[in-house]
């Protein structure tokens, strides 16, 4: 389910889609399902489809308990925020764009859940050389960006996912988003990956294999 410089939002729509409308986005499952997120159907920002998301996170089942959950670029904040309602421990939310990233705030008061949320607002690929103290819990990252990343800052992606790997805690999961265009075998091959198709989009379930 994020710029001067880079398109603002967890997701770009494609050129020549028509921009999404606003909508209702609401947490699927867990101790807040049913709540509502604010989500005004910036072009800028496209939320994972809630079919996708309950997919997701039926794959990851019961290991996103007591998880930090990290969401990168994380346009609405839908996938941390779900992670939460379903048993993280926590969760922190990387986002560039500053009116979207107050967005995130926004959503986190409404649900009530300010002691275990918090928004860094500033440039994902340069904002965890800095956020490196994540804790010892196992993490469960979302890397969703906009999916012209994996083509226009491919590079970039794949050593910020490196980096991450390297760093996490043991028992760790990722959960990476892209279209047909990226080539999952060229994640970090320390995890285990389970790679799955709804179209357009493709979502790999990294695992660590030691936890």
């Amino acid at each position: 389910m994020p710029r001067k410089n880079n398109p603002p939002g967890k997701r770009t729509a494609a050129a020549g889609t028509d921009a999404p409308q606003a909508t209702d986005l609401r947490i699927i499952g867990g101790v807040l399902a049913r709540r509502k997120l604010h989500y005004a159907g910036d072009p800028r920002t496209r939320p994972m489809k809630d079919r996708v998301r309950e997919a997701v996170f039926n794959l990851v089942g019961p290991a996103v308990k007591g998880t930090h959950a990290i969401d990168l670029f994380a346009g609405t904040g839908a996938l941390g925020l779900e992670a939460v309602s379903r048993g993280a421990a926590r969760a922190t939310f990387f986002e560039q764009h500053f009116p979207t990233a107050d967005v995130i705030r926004g959503n986190i008061a409404a649900l009530g859940i300010d002691d275990a949320c918090q928004v860094v607002a500033a440039n994902t690929f340069l904002a965890f050389r800095r956020e490196r103290d994540m804790g010892a819990a196992p993490w469960l990252v979302f890397c969703s960006p906009p999916y012209d990343f994996y083509v226009d800052r491919l590079e970039e992606v794949l050593a910020l996912l490196a980096t991450l790997v390297g760093l996490a805690p043991a028992g760790s999961t990722f959960v990476v988003e892209a279209d047909r265009r990226f080539d999952f075998a060229q994640l970090p091959d320390q995890l285990q990956w389970d790679v799955r198709e709804y179209p357009p989009a493709r979502i790999g379930i990294g695992r660590d294999p030691s936890g």
